[in-house]
């Protein structure tokens, strides 16, 4: 009898057993089914003839670039310089080529002169974006081991072209903003006009005249 009862034990034992594993096997079953499989929708395909007009339209130099283009030839440029607010103007002269390159794209400048003393020589390029209408300009020289970029548009009633950007401080690299205003003042006379931030106000650090040779 007791054998009866044991070997029921042990059948009733794995019975329950195998239920309860049966169970788990459902639920999870269950689980992994209920999971919703998000599928990406197809990337539609690129209508060949759109892309090309843009292409063309962002790749073919328009009437910005042509306002870039008047300016070809050699500049006589008077500059001056103040160190800070307040501080006595410093006056230079250098005299500027300009050129259109890759197609009329993009103006590059080459500068030569004297700054303080020393002799100077810098690099300049300006682009207009067909894309998005900004002008981004570039600077370089041999008197730091920096880039200035500054962005922004042209604004046609005043004829001057607005740019910003950041600019780093030699003493103690940390990057400051500054702000570049670039006026066509008539067929032979362009003025540039720099404003540097120091504790915090914007001051005038650097104007430039330019008188067409």
């Amino acid at each position: 009898m007791k054998k009866l009862l044991l070997s029921m034990a042990v059948l009733s034992l794995c019975f329950a057993s195998c239920k309860k594993e049966e169970k788990t096997t459902e639920t999870t079953t269950t689980s992994t089914d209920s999971v919703a499989v998000k599928e990406e929708a197809p990337e539609q395909p690129m209508d060949s003839a759109a892309m090309d007009a843009a292409w063309k339209k962002y790749a073919t130099p328009g009437e910005s670039h042509k306002m870039l283009a008047d300016e070809v030839g050699k500049w006589n440029c008077e500059m001056t310089f103040w160190m800070g607010p307040g501080a006595p103007p410093e006056k230079s002269t250098s005299v500027a080529d300009v050129k259109m390159i890759l197609g009329g794209r993009y103006q590059e400048t080459t500068y030569k002169g004297k700054v303080m003393g020393q002799d100077f020589e810098g690099k300049a390029t300006v682009s207009h974006n067909n894309a998005n209408g900004e002008i981004t300009s570039t600077f370089i020289d041999n008197m730091g081991t920096g880039m200035m970029v500054g962005i922004g548009t042209y604004d046609e009633p005043s004829k001057t072209i607005n740019l910003r950007g950041e600019m780093v401080n030699m003493m103690d690299g940390k990057k400051t903003p500054y702000r570049e205003a670039y006026t066509i003042v008539d067929e032979n006379t362009r003025t540039m006009e720099m404003f540097d931030t120091k504790d915090g106000k914007e001051y005038k650090s650097m104007e430039i005249v330019m008188k067409r040779q």
